[in-house]
């Protein structure tokens, strides 16, 4: 099972969040226990500075996109090349968050800061990575956070097509055998159609709280590294 590291010194909380605004702090650290405060109380980070640079800035979008494993929806389309892929789960965690994170992509917004504080993470086995494969090739892929029921998702990428979409369907099939909560932060047209909605805040804070007691999925409690 993960490892619970140390307790943060930072108090992380939405009590002074107003309604409507996705920025709810700014400061502190990148270390492991901050990191899971702040996904136990609803808040992720991201820099404010260019490509996720400069003050590290804590959000908690309102409203907040998540999938439900229950609400999820696979085209046609998607379903024949899902069935055209491999999958695995912890078998590529860096490649996965390096690709997340390459120059060449829009809106990049994980520094070498970030890529380390997460390694460290799946050390400690929270984080989590799901693979898309072809032909023995990483082609896309996804990683985040996984505590009890709750998955939170912080990048996916792809280079063949459908081959994120296709990670993300993996993944609910691994998390399907709890209630489960897939957070997305915010909800983006590529995803729309997989059956991503948007709540408010307050539901979403809720739906967390159920989630933190529901169990480990299975296929996120290997050993440590």
């Amino acid at each position: 099972m993960p490892i619970e590291p140390a307790p943060t010194q930072w108090h992380l909380d939405l009590g002074q969040a107003k309604t409507g605004e996705d920025l709810v702090g700014v400061g502190a650290d990148l270390e492991p226990g901050t990191l899971l405060a702040a996904y136990r109380s609803g808040i992720f980070p991201m820099g404010l500075g260019l490509r996720g640079g400069g003050t590290l800035g804590w959000w908690s979008p309102d409203p907040r996109g998540i999938l439900r494993p229950r609400d999820v929806r696979v085209s046609r389309s998607l379903r024949k090349s899902h069935a055209r892929f491999d999958f695995s789960v912890d078998s590529a965690f860096d490649q996965v968050v390096a690709a997340c994170a390459a120059p060449d992509r829009d809106g990049r917004w994980i520094t070498p800061e970030v890529a380390r504080a997460y390694a460290e993470l799946h050390r400690l086995g929270w984080a989590h990575s799901v693979e898309t494969w072809r032909d023995g090739e990483l082609v896309g892929g996804l990683y985040g956070v996984a505590i009890g029921g709750l998955f939170a998702g912080e990048s996916m990428f792809h280079q063949a097509t459908d081959a994120s979409k296709a990670a993300l369907v993996h993944l609910v099939s691994l998390v399907s055998d709890t209630h489960g909560l897939i957070d997305v932060q915010w909800r983006t047209e590529h995803l729309a159609s997989l059956g991503i909605t948007e709540v408010r805040r307050t539901a979403y804070l809720e739906l967390l709280s159920q989630a933190l007691t529901e169990p480990l999925p299975s296929a996120f409690a290997g050993q440590p590294r």
